[in-house]
């Protein structure tokens, strides 16, 4: 019996599908991918992906118009 040291503990989840992603999911399980193996090449790739070409998180429940929101110039005018 070989024992690897510090073996890491795998996680259990569980996805919602919509009809369309089960059909993905049915031809990837026939040409011989598992679902875990799906998941894990998907978080890889999204998370190899520098995290400059990404934007950032969004709630989505606030929209601004204002270009100048946050600007804080005014504040330190004068205090160089």
């Amino acid at each position: 019996m070989v024992y690897i040291y510090g073996m890491a503990r795998r996680l259990t989840t569980t996805v919602r599908l919509d009809p369309k992603d089960a059909e993905a999911l049915a031809r990837a399980r026939e040409d011989g991918f598992s679902p875990s193996d799906l998941i894990r090449k998907g978080l890889h790739q999204i998370t190899s992906v520098p995290s400059h070409d990404r934007r950032p998180p969004s709630t989505c429940l606030f929209v601004s118009t204002d270009p100048n929101l946050g600007e804080e110039s005014e504040l330190f005018k004068g205090k160089e």
